[in-house]
């Protein structure tokens, strides 16, 4: 199956969080935070959202930075996806 996002939406597969942190502790799976960071796998075509026109500025293979309690988690085909808004993308990662 193939997720195709509408409108401003963008289906995002999140980065793996972090298992040791900078200093060389392991963190147990509990105590790991769910990381802002995904990335992009598809990008709806944009259009006409509440009376405004909306140009998408992401592009599929993208890394970005998304808000933290936004989107709706869906697992598809054993991968977990975020479908956001492209409103709630913060940055695009370079």
């Amino acid at each position: 199956m193939k997720l195709v996002p509408l409108t401003d939406r963008v289906v995002l597969k999140q980065c793996e969080a972090e298992e040791t942190t900078k200093s060389g502790i392991i963190l147990a799976s509990a105590a790991q935070e769910k990381p802002m960071e995904a990335e992009v796998i598809a990008v709806g075509p944009g259009g006409m959202v509440d009376g405004k026109e909306v140009v998408m500025q992401v592009k599929e293979g993208q890394k970005v930075i998304y808000s933290k309690y936004s989107g709706t988690e869906v697992k598809l085909d054993g991968e977990e996806y975020i479908i956001v808004r492209q409103d709630d993308i913060l940055a695009i990662v370079e």
